[in-house]
This record gives C-alpha cells, sequence and structure tokens, in this order.
C-alpha cells in the first residue's frame, strides 16, 4: 500500500485508527477455545466488526509466537484474511526487528515479502545497515522506534547527547538512510508533550502512536500537536478495544468500541483540518 492509498483510506473513514490484535488465549471468550484455531476464530470476528472504522491492524508477535507454529499458523490465517478481504487496510507486523544486515534482510523477506504485511517495526539502535534492508521493499513500510510509551523509555531515549535527545538523532539521522521516504516512526501517546518537537523533525511523516486507552494516552493531546497537513497518524488502541467484552458479544463490544474512537477522530478532524476532506 502507498503513502497515498492509506491516505485515501482514512479520508473516506474519517478515521485514523489502527487496532491492535494482540490477543491472549487467557483473556478470548471461552468458547472460542473450542474452535480448530481460537486465535485466528477470535481475529476474524474482531476484524468483521471493526473494519469500517479502522485505517490499519497491527497483530503483535509476540502473541503469536508465544503459541509456537500454531500461533505463527494463526498469524498467517489471519494476515492472508486480511488480505484477500480486506486489501484496503494498512497491516503492520509489530515484530520489534532490528540486526545486522544479512538477518535484518531475512527479517524484513519474513515480514514483507512471506507474509505480506504493508508495514514492519524496527528498533533503531544497530544503525543504518541494520534498517536499510527494510526500506529495500517498494510500496512497503518500516516503523522506526522512535520514542516508545513504557515508563523505561525514559532511560535512553530521552537521553541526551551533546545537548541533543537521542530520539532526536534517530529522526535526523533516519532522514539520511537510503528509501527514508518510506519510514514512519513510533511515538508513545503517552508522550504527547514530545510531538511538537517530533514534527518540527518530520512534519509529514507518518506517526504509530500506540498508548491511548488502557495505557493512558489521550488522543485529543496527541493529534493537537501531531497531525500533519495529510493528518500523518495511525492511533492505535489494542486491549480497548478487543477485551471490551469477554463474553458472546465480544465482537459487538469491539465494534462499539471501535465506532466511539472513530466518531472522536472524526469530530477532530473536522475541527483542526477541515480542508482534508475537501
Amino acid at each position: 500500500m502507498t503513502t497515498n492509498q492509506l491516505i485515501s483510506e482514512i479520508k473516506k473513514k474519517k478515521s485514523f485508527l489502527c487496532i491492535g490484535l494482540d490477543v491472549d488465549l487467557d483473556k478470548i471468550p471461552t468458547f472460542l477455545l473450542d474452535e480448530e484455531d481460537p486465535i485466528f476464530a477470535f481475529n476474524k470476528a474482531i476484524i468483521d466488526a471493526t473494519h469500517q472504522y479502522a485505517v490499519a491492524y497491527k497483530p503483535n508477535i509476540a502473541f503469536y509466537e508465544a503459541y509456537g507454529l500454531k500461533g505463527w499458523k494463526s498469524l498467517e490465517q489471519t494476515i492472508n484474511y486480511l488480505n484477500e478481504n480486506y486489501p484496503e487496510i494498512f497491516t503492520i507486523a509489530d515484530a520489534k526487528r532490528g540486526d545486522i544486515g544479512n538477518t535484518s534482510t531475512m527479517y524484513a523477506k519474513t515480514f514483507l515479502e512471506a507474509l505480506d504485511f504493508d508495514s514492519v517495526t524496527v528498533a533503531p539502535y544497530m544503525g543504518k545497515d541494520s534498517v536499510e534492508p527494510f526500506l529495500n521493499f517498494k510500496n512497503k513500510h518500516t516503523i522506526l522506534l522512535t520514542l516508545t510509551s513504557n515508563e523505561g523509555a525514559f532511560d535512553f531515549q530521552t537521553k541526551k547527547i551533546e545537548e541533543k535527545e537521542l530520539y532526536k538523532e534517530v529522526l535526523e539521522i533516519s532522514k539520511t538512510w537510503e528509501n527514508s521516504e518510506r519510514l514512519m516512526y513510533v511515538v508513545g501517546a503517552t508522550k504527547a508533550e514530545y510531538f511538537r518537537e517530533i514534527r518540527k523533525i518530520v512534519p509529514n511523516a507518518f506517526l504509530l502512536v500506540p498508548g491511548v486507552g488502557a495505557q493512558g494516552g489521550n488522543l485529543s493531546e496527541v493529534c493537537k500537536y501531531g497531525l500533519s497537513a495529510d493528518v500523518g497518524l495511525l492511533v492505535n488502541s489494542s486491549r480497548g478495544i478487543i477485551y471490551a467484552s469477554t463474553e458472546n458479544d465480544f465482537a459487538e463490544a469491539a465494534s462499539n468500541e471501535a465506532k466511539c474512537l472513530q466518531n472522536e477522530m472524526e469530530a477532530i478532524l473536522k475541527s483542526q483540518l477541515p480542508d482534508f476532506n475537501s
């Protein structure tokens, strides 16, 4: 999916909602455990109930790897279902990979070629040659961990190097890499006060924003400082949507939560970007 196609979908749905598919078998409705593939059955129901409100889905790969081969098969079924039935949806492999060049190439092939995700999250700590292999795939995107929403983010990401915070170095240096126009960036919603500074460095890049909802991030604050002329945000909600109910009505409850967020996003777009849909 190209960036322009993603923007078109945001305009169409008046939404920049990303739904995280972080499936824990201990939290899904117990009746689904009788299914041949409970994880896929859960994901399929969530996707079918929420796709009209979301522009992206983000399976967290750890939640599939934890179940071994069965989990990988569930992941493959999930991405195949999305690609076949909702090709307009942007897909994110939340894998947080990053290694020496030839290993990164294989990780990139895993998620962007074999599984055919539109994008993958990557850690920048090992530098240019660990990230550029992911950027070699046309019409695919690499989402660089930049400023995360966890408490430990302050251990390194905001430390200053010659009077400049590390996360700013990541942003600025990454713009010099080959095919950097295919980069997006992870910025946690609980760090809303940093968005103003981030937009000075990457004014038009898409930012994947986890942390809204269960982790305490505020959507209005994120949008106040983070919106670009073409929206430039994918705001993720996982637990708040997919675990809205653990009963038979789980899909309906997820749909209601997704619709509430989409409505809030539509109102923000109308007030802050009145020309976006014109």
